[in-house]
């Protein structure tokens, strides 16, 4: 069973900042038809986010909008991140060898947060994601190759908590072909997302574990279906395997 937050407000709080988050510049008639609160009640949190300067709202539009404060935060977290430090090299290597868009992510509950985004130079192709922004472990590359490293009951329980939908016509929603996935990445060491997460986009990933051999990181590489055939797919992974092993041999060192 979820477990309720002992303090309402704080919910409502982070609420109303990932819905502006989402959405951009919005008016409070725009929050309300987007949140269920009441609109006095929405009014009030968004006063104590000004107060605090998450939050600003401008003069003549009336509209709400973040406020460079939470990049400042977000800047601040980054920089206590040293697995970034290690991985980026390789990362930007692997983009400029690939000539695509290389992602770093990191595991949290039931979701991967990309906290890092290579885009190789010569790439006229540019992909929508974003540091900061999420996917759902089920139906992503970078999922897959954290979740193949879990044991089978954490596994099923991440599905359990996980909300199952079917994000494009090749998600797979159905437990039993979802695990014979997992079971193929644990046999080839990568997973691949077959536009189970954005039509028209497919990634080959990898995970890797910290220091205590644990996978709570993983890196794929991301390009439109078209370009990603058999041959192209067996090569990506091919690189993706090396960079893998170039990172835990220098951080053995």
């Amino acid at each position: 069973m979820e477990s309720k937050n002992p303090i309402q407000v704080t919910d409502r709080l982070f609420l109303v900042l990932e819905t502006l988050a989402e959405t951009g510049p919005a008016s409070l008639a725009e929050l309300d038809h987007l949140i269920d609160l009441n609109k006095s009640t929405l009014h009030r949190l968004l006063s104590s986010l000004i107060h605090v300067g998450y939050v600003q709202q401008d003069p003549e539009s009336g509209r709400y909008f973040l406020s460079s404060r939470l990049l400042t935060l977000s800047a601040r977290i980054l920089s206590h991140m040293d697995i970034l430090d290690e991985v980026r090299p390789y990362l930007k290597q692997l983009s400029e060898d690939t000539r695509e868009t290389v992602h770093f992510v990191e595991l949290d509950g039931c979701e991967a947060v990309y906290i890092c985004k290579e885009e190789a130079y010569m790439n006229t192709i540019r992909m929508a994601s974003r540091v900061g922004s999420r996917v759902p472990l089920y139906c992503s590359g970078v999922g897959k190759a954290m979740l193949a490293s879990m044991t089978d009951e954490d596994i099923r329980r991440i599905w359990d908590s996980s909300s199952i939908r079917e994000l494009t016509p090749h998600t797979v929603t159905d437990y039993d072909c979802f695990f014979k996935e997992i079971q193929e990445v644990r046999r080839n060491g990568f997973a691949i997302d077959k536009e189970e997460n954005e039509t028209g986009v497919r990634c080959i990933a990898a995970g890797l574990p910290n220091y205590k051999g644990i996978t709570r990181y993983a890196f794929s590489v991301s390009a439109p279906a078209a370009r990603m055939d058999g041959a192209r797919t067996a090569e990506v992974a091919r690189m993706i395997l090396e960079t893998r092993e170039k990172i835990l041999a220098r951080r053995q060192l």
